[in-house]
């Protein structure tokens, strides 16, 4: 897990999200013990109310499940639940801008399609 943050976002939704990527990735699954409030703090050096604003978004949107007295762990079908969101997410922020922009530039599915296919093997260099 990534200590650095960026000035784009509040430090308590990257919290969030930098645990929600964990359990995108595989680093935690469903019914894990995610670390404490406590340890988080120490961990990015940030206020514990930053922390708990973050995790709380988590249990929110029912990703993480609280065990009063045990700790936090991971819900049952986060990762799922995360995925989708994020893929409502890419459709709209990435997707929907790249269609239009297809459209001005009049492309074609099959144009787009070897675009990617180009671009994908570029990153692999």
């Amino acid at each position: 897990m990534s200590k650095a943050f960026n000035d784009k976002k509040p430090i308590f939704i990257q919290i969030k999200e930098k645990i929600a990527d964990q359990i995108v990735n595989d680093q935690l699954n469903e019914h894990d013990q995610i670390p404490s409030t406590n340890q988080l703090v120490h961990f990015y050096k940030v206020n514990h109310i930053t922390v708990s604003k973050g995790i709380t978004l988590l249990v929110e949107d029912g990703i993480i499940y609280k065990k009063r007295g045990v700790g936090m762990f991971v819900a049952e079908g986060a990762k799922e639940k995360l995925i989708t969101g994020r893929k409502e997410v890419f459709a709209e922020e990435f997707l929907l801008p790249m269609m239009q922009e297809a459209e001005k530039l009049r492309l074609t599915e099959e144009d787009i399609k070897a675009l990617m296919k180009e671009w994908k093997g570029r990153d692999k260099r």
